[in-house]
């Protein structure tokens, strides 16, 4: 209990006590403790693999803890379900998305709605809430269609819509622009200071400081210590959470005269989304031993763009020069030619697109990695698939019970490590990553952009796409911006600055007709 400013206790919104969660493989959670007072954003920090997931998952009743108490505004509840946790008060926004990819986003809104519900109403909810929190929404809009960033403002929206006393958020501003962010930060400010609560988890160090009261620092399931985020500084929040020094990137000047290997000559396409965005004569030249950010505000062609340059979607045959992947025409090849070519890629979807999740690390090794001399007079060669898996699983840090682990298993830091991991280690002649560090812990993010660097020092052509500016400006020897499906010129990442970026990205700058130009 926490004396009031009237002299008087306020009980915990929400306490738990020795909670304990254990996998065959692993003890997600060790006796944990946790409390969150009425209007505190509380945060847990912890890597990749802590237990913060699966500690959120149990308050929210997709996971049953096997040991331990909760308590809620003090008094016991045991929470089976999600609409159980609900009706209590509480939501939550989760790292992976829980959408509907055929419904639209009021139907999937329309789907945590308890009762009958009116769907003509409630997508007026939806404009209503979406306007007033900056996180524009088309409620008739199919989520198939949307991008990451998309998505997550549906699942924030979802939460925001049952008015909750403690909202979860895991890792709610890993594919957020800085305004969304800002915004989104303000709205969480405003909930609290009318008495809700949140826990709050992001691998973001400056993020916490600014926005959180207090943090639980975890460690292999097990809460190490407390720390008041305000207090600390980045790098002493890091120690707490990996219990050393981070490495830091060292990022030389890339080398100069390093032949095109990846060229986009002229591309446009409509999209075949009626609310997607079509691309406009997009041009851009990565040569060997660099690497090319491209900045964007979600939604803007990043999606599309993905899909031709990764050959999900090929160009028609008159249009096969459009693409070219070391001097050769790609725009018409499939993914798997396109790999032939050199052609290596981490999507944005790491669950849907990077992974099969109920497949284990081994047989994702060999989806896209088999011509690593897997297979021969096809036939899978088992020892060569574990010994690749279990490279990227120890070069790459990924936290799990083995190559045999399915993919669904990891969390979602670990994952992506794997999938970028499983990438690198194919020494591709063009490597194409979008949103490498989504969701990945600060020393695992700082190891990721290291990797990167390294490649690009090996002579690879490095393409990629974030919404983190700062991502961008600590790996990039360029940066181009895509805005409403053009691209602008890319520019010396030395010789700009994230205010002019970000003005681009906005559309207020004076180059905001982003004429492009040839390298």
């Amino acid at each position: 209990m926490t004396a009031d400013a009237g002299g008087g206790f306020t009980a915990p919104r929400l306490e738990l006590r020795q909670i304990t969660k254990s996998y065959p493989a692993v003890m997600a959670n060790d006796g944990v403790s946790l409390r969150v007072m009425p209007g505190e954003i509380h945060a847990v920090l912890g890597e990749n693999g802590a237990g913060k997931s699966t500690l959120m998952k149990i308050i929210y009743g997709v996971v049953r803890a096997d040991a331990g108490e909760m308590l809620w505004n003090g008094r016991p509840v045991s929470i089976s379900n999600p609409a159980e946790a609900r009706r209590l008060g509480i939501g939550m926004v989760f790292q992976h998305f829980s959408l509907f990819e055929t419904l639209t986003v009021a139907e999937n809104i329309a789907l945590a709605v308890d009762g009958p519900f009116d769907l003509e109403a409630l997508a007026a909810r939806i404009d209503a809430v979406s306007e007033r929190y900056g996180l524009p929404l088309d409620p008739g809009r199919l989520v198939h269609s949307m991008s990451v960033g998309e998505r997550q403002r549906v699942e924030i929206v979802r939460c925001l819509l049952q008015e909750p006393e403690l909202l979860i958020m895991d890792e709610p501003t890993s594919v957020l622009t800085p305004q969304a962010v800002r915004g989104l930060f303000e709205t969480l400010q405003r909930l609290a200071s009318e008495g809700c609560s949140v826990l709050y988890i992001s691998h973001k160090l400056e993020e916490l400081r600014t926005l959180c009261h207090k943090a639980t620092v975890m460690r292999d399931g097990r809460v190490t210590g407390m720390a008041d985020p305000a207090r600390e500084s980045a790098a002493e929040l890091a120690r707490l959470m990996v219990g050393r020094e981070l490495p830091v990137c060292t990022h030389a000047p890339a080398r100069e005269g390093g032949a095109v290997r990846l060229e986009i000559d002229g591309l446009s396409r409509r999209s075949d989304d009626p609310f997607g965005t079509d691309l406009e004569d997009i041009r851009l030249r990565v040569h060997g031993g660099e690497i090319v950010g491209i900045a964007g505000i979600s939604g803007n062609g990043q999606q599309e763009l993905l899909a031709c340059l990764s050959g999900e979607q090929p160009l028609a045959r008159a249009q096969a020069a459009r693409i070219r992947i070391d001097g050769r025409e790609a725009g018409h090849l499939d993914t798997a030619a396109r790999r032939g070519l050199g052609l290596a890629v981490v999507p944005e979807d790491r669950l849907g697109r990077g992974v099969v999740a109920a497949m284990p690390l081994t047989d994702n090794a060999l989806l896209t990695a088999h011509r690593r001399g897997m297979v021969r007079f096809g036939m899978v060669l088992s020892s060569k698939v574990e010994a690749f898996a279990g490279r990227c699983v120890r070069d790459f840090d990924v936290r799990c019970s083995g190559v045999d682990a399915e993919a669904r298993t990891l969390s979602g830091g670990n994952l992506q490590k794997f999938i970028v991991g499983r990438e690198i280690l194919q020494k591709p002649a063009v490597l194409i990553a979008a949103q490498p560090t989504w969701g990945v812990d600060v020393g695992a993010s700082a190891a990721i952009r290291q990797a990167l660097i390294d490649l690009r020092d090996e002579g690879v052509a490095i393409l990629v796409l974030s919404e983190e500016l700062e991502e961008l400006f600590e790996i990039s020897d360029r940066i181009a911006v895509i805005a409403r499906g053009r691209m602008s010129a890319a520019r010396a990442a030395r010789g700009t600055d994230m205010e002019e970026i970000g003005l681009l990205m906005s559309g207020l700058s004076s180059d905001a007709q982003l004429e492009c130009a040839h390298d």
